[in-house]
């Protein structure tokens, strides 16, 4: 609630003239009762019509600055909450994307796009709702209460034993929805991530025929969510009934006790009317309060969610330089070993160093740590042990905005935007047509971008749907090349391109790009036994480290990968 208090600050302005409004509309709904009161008892035994007709537009005009007022302030609550939440999720959409890759996946996407989606709704409802009902239904209350302590106390006192049974109602029902809720929101982050992998999958469903057990995943978290929800909904229900059965109660003693007094002459029949009114005031409001109770368990569960991630302390720091450069290399990695989970090493004691310009393929079985390589080396993730030196620098001194700026890669799943070609090539960056198509002609993607007849402006799909595999590949592959890199990285990024394009493209780098430095990740040993170094990894292993002819006689692994590919045997090919 303190995270969430940070953002109603701004707007304290805006919301104490809500409450001033909601004041004076409920001091006009709490005058009118006594003003009957004062028709019944006074103008109407006296048979003077002037005095009900002045009364009774006062009542006319009580009842107008009423609705006029909670109709402004109503505005103004919706108004004012809904720019705390546009501000909160800006908020947190910005945390979300600069959280570490650690950091995220702890959160897991899933999560991530139900606490920006239906928790930050949940709390734009509560602030609405306490501004409207939150000050109308204690007001109510309490000057419902003064009020009928001024008509008669005795009769106030029947309804003032009500009270406190309400309060263990609502207090109880409170404390048992909060959790329940907050379950809710957990199995509503299982429903998204059902659906997220449902939806990216799709193809993968269909062809393996999978449709109707995908069907069946689906109906158990949604029924899990329905199940849940329904319990929550069953105890928040408890507490419309139950108060009004207790309230009931008490007017209904307030009725026979009003009935006794009359007959004794005790009280007046204006003033058990004025009371009746009343008492349905203060049972509305205490209804209203009932009903804040349930939101404000709801609001204050995805409160909770929300400031857990934004309180979520920075993951990757920057560090000051605290020691001089490392070599004139231009990326190095000194014994540099990293675990996921902090058990096992993903990748242990890797070491190499590389100068400006030159090239090194990565190449292993799957699972063997290259993907991971990468994202040390843009430091989506931290070494657990070992330094990494980018133009002698350890990264860790570095910013993200000067480490990533000078970097084009290409990941193995990376993504396409719904837009045009030179969106997707562009990507919001400062390039122009020229080295757009500089980069195009590069990626070997000119031809199919030609014979589209838009060229440029031609519109691709979500996720690329209406481009083949190789032409997404060359597409990425240009993104990567049109901001001219110093370090540009491929993570298997050439796997659909067929032999002659692939190799056109190791032709372009090799001639268009020679002071930058590249690393290839790729299955096949065609890709890299040009580059000036390959490393080979087993089980997060440098097993392997040189140049191609040099493998093929010291390496078993990497010669019986070229064996396999190539036909290698000893180090020539086999006629």
């Amino acid at each position: 609630m303190n995270t969430l208090l940070q953002y109603l600050k701004p707007h304290k302005g805006a919301m104490i003239l809500t409450v001033s409004v909601k004041f004076f509309a409920t001091m006009m709904d709490l005058i009118i009762p006594s003003i009957l009161a004062k028709i019944i008892d006074d103008a109407v035994p006296k048979n003077e019509p002037r005095l009900i007709y002045q009364w009774g537009a006062v009542m006319i005009l009580c009842a107008v600055l009423s609705i006029i007022s909670n109709i402004f302030a109503n505005r103004n609550a919706a108004v004012t909450s809904g720019k705390i939440t546009q501000k909160l999720r800006h908020d947190l959409f910005s945390r979300v994307s600069y959280l570490s890759a650690q950091q995220l996946d702890g959160l897991t996407q899933s999560s991530a796009v139900s606490r920006l989606t239906s928790d930050t709704y949940y709390i734009n409802q509560f602030l609405n709702r306490t501004q409207r009902m939150g000050v109308r239904a204690p007001l109510l209350l309490i000057g419902g209460l003064i009020m009928t302590l001024t008509l008669d106390f005795r009769l106030t006192l029947v309804l003032v034993f009500t009270l406190p049974f309400i309060s263990i109602i609502v207090y109880q029902i409170t404390k048992k929805s909060i959790p329940i809720y907050r379950k809710q929101q957990r199995v509503l982050d299982d429903l998204i991530r059902v659906m997220q992998e449902n939806i990216a999958g799709v193809r993968i469903i269909k062809a393996l025929s999978k449709t109707q057990h995908e069907q069946e995943r689906f109906d158990k978290v949604n029924v899990r969510l329905a199940d849940t929800g329904q319990k929550a909904r069953r105890i928040s229900a408890l507490s419309s009934p139950l108060t009004s059965v207790t309230l009931n109660l008490g007017l209904t003693l307030v009725i026979l006790a009003g009935a006794y007094m009359v007959h004794q002459g005790l009280s007046t029949t204006g003033t058990i009317i004025a009371f009746l009114n009343y008492f349905t005031l203060i049972s509305m409001a205490m209804m209203g309060i009932t009903r804040i109770f349930i939101m404000f368990s709801r609001g204050l569960s995805s409160a909770g969610r929300v400031a857990e991630i934004l309180q979520l302390p920075e993951d990757l720091k920057t560090i000051k330089q605290d020691h001089p450069l490392s070599t004139d290399k231009y990326l190095s990695f000194e014994e540099v070993s990293f675990s996921y989970s902090n058990i096992d090493d993903n990748l242990k004691d890797i070491h190499f160093s590389l100068a400006r310009g030159e090239t090194m393929g990565i190449i292993g079985a799957t699972g063997s740590g290259k993907t991971t390589l990468i994202n040390l080396m843009l430091r989506l993730y931290d070494a657990n042990k070992g330094r990494i030196f980018i133009k002698g620098r350890d990264i860790k001194t570095m910013s993200t905005e000067d480490l990533r700026s000078s970097v084009g890669v290409v990941f193995q799943n990376d993504f396409i935007i719904a837009g045009t070609i030179r969106d997707n090539i562009r990507y919001y960056r400062d390039i122009s047509d020229e080295h757009i198509w500089q980069a195009v002609q590069d990626a070997q993607a000119a031809p199919f971008i030609r014979e589209t007849g838009e060229g440029l402006d031609y519109r691709v799909a979500q996720k690329g749907n209406n481009l083949s595999g190789g032409q997404k590949q060359r597409i990425l592959i240009a993104r990567a090349l049109a901001g001219k890199p110093e370090l540009l990285i491929f993570d298997d990024s050439s796997s659909a391109l067929d032999y002659r394009t692939d190799a056109a493209l190791r032709k372009a780098l090799k001639k268009n790009y020679q002071d930058t430095t590249t690393i290839i990740i790729a299955q096949r040993v065609s890709s890299i036994m040009g580059t000036d170094h390959i490393m080979v990894l087993e089980d997060g292993r440098q097993i392997g480290y040189g140049r191609h002819e040099e493998l093929l006689k010291s390496n078993p692994v990497y010669r019986d990968i070229a064996s396999t590919q190539m036909g290698v045997e000893g180090g020539a090919l086999i006629d």
